[in-house]
């Protein structure tokens, strides 16, 4: 049946990308034909929670592991997000002290007033200039 091979066509987009609206255009039908399916159909709306669970989970890796890329090439931001969520140490411990310097903060001002150059964002320097930055910030 035509209308089996598009609810499963449907399925597979929102494994790939969990958006709805992108999922039916690509298998071209509207949104209100997948929501009065979900409606009418229960077996339809679990598969159809359980491929946006997987695609959700799909672009969650994805993001993962663009953050796990920014911090090893020494963008300060993602070390300090990935620190302030995962880190013990560091875990929701100082966030208002963090959010309140961060929004205070001009990058470019920070790097000229410790005279960092490119040389001290290489992959070798990173560590001492993550210190360097951070104790400039928190005065340490």
């Amino acid at each position: 049946m035509k209308k089996d091979r598009v609810k499963n066509s449907f399925l597979e987009e929102l494994r790939k990308i969990p958006v709805v609206q992108v999922a039916c255009e690509r298998c071209g039908i509207s949104r209100q034909s997948v929501y009065r399916w979900r409606k009418e159909d229960g077996e339809f709306r679990t598969l159809m929670d359980n491929a946006l669970n997987e695609g959700e989970s799909l672009v969650n890796d994805m993001c993962e592991s663009k953050l796990l890329t920014l911090i090893k090439e020494g963008k300060f931001p993602a070390i300090r997000f990935w620190l302030g969520k995962r880190h013990p140490k560091f875990k929701d411990k100082n966030k208002d002290e963090i959010s309140r310097v961060h929004n205070k903060i001009d990058s470019n001002k920070v790097i000229a007033e410790l005279g960092l150059v490119a040389e001290d964002f290489k992959e070798e320097n990173t560590d001492k200039t993550i210190v360097r930055i951070y104790n400039h910030l928190y005065g340490r």
